[in-house]
């Protein structure tokens, strides 16, 4: 029987892909029930929490498999912040379809619905960068989508500050201010999720370069 004094080198580029699809596929979602729902029911609440399920245990697979192998494509801080960051954008987006439902909130909202474009573009962005971590010879790719997604999180900040002035200006409705603000700033942490996965990506192109 051969054997190895050194272990396999796990597919954690695999998996992070994967993760990275997670979050798409939770962005797109997110949009499909702000553009076509008036109300989050328990059906389109379970389709969220099944893609954050996923996304739990295709990080759970990347740390349990960083603490039984020595090789790392990357430093092992990194491969952690980067599996952390990525499963904290789909965490959020069914915190922000979870809430949506307890508050009964409309969903077809056309602030939401800016924002789960927003998010749907930077999610897809986040997926580009990812990809591109695998091909040492297509940085260029990496780094256009990291400044994207920096983009796109200005573009966030800019949107919540002119809906929630126009929320305190012509809402009349104290509580249903409240539960809109909650939402709508939670829509626009996302990006700012995505933004740290692309300081995680960009800090693991400097410490290869």
């Amino acid at each position: 029987m051969g054997f190895s004094f050194l272990p396999k080198e796990f597919k954690f580029y695999d998996l992070f892909e994967k993760q990275a699809a997670c979050a798409v596929e939770a962005a797109s979602l997110f949009k499909e029930l702000v553009t076509k729902s008036a109300i989050i029911d328990s059906d389109a609440l379970h389709r969220m929490h099944e893609i954050e399920h996923q996304g739990d245990g295709i990080t759970h697979d990347i740390l349990d498999r960083l603490n039984k192998t020595f090789i790392t494509p990357f430093d092992r801080e990194d491969i952690h912040s980067l599996a952390k960051e990525l499963d904290d954008i789909i965490d959020m987006l069914y915190a922000i379809v979870n809430r949506m439902k307890t508050y009964k909130v409309n969903a077809n909202d056309k602030n939401l619905i800016e924002f789960a474009l927003i998010i749907s573009e930077s999610t897809h962005a986040v997926e580009c960068a990812v990809k591109g971590l695998r091909d040492g010879k297509n940085l260029k790719s990496v780094i256009e989508s990291c400044i994207e997604i920096n983009r796109l999180e200005n573009v966030g900040d800019t949107l919540r500050d002119n809906v929630l002035a126009d929320l305190f200006e012509t809402s009349k409705d104290p509580i249903d201010v409240i539960k809109r603000k909650e939402i709508y700033q939670a829509a626009e942490t996302v990006l700012d999720i995505c933004e740290d996965v692309a300081h995680v990506v960009q800090s693991i192109l400097v410490k290869q370069a």
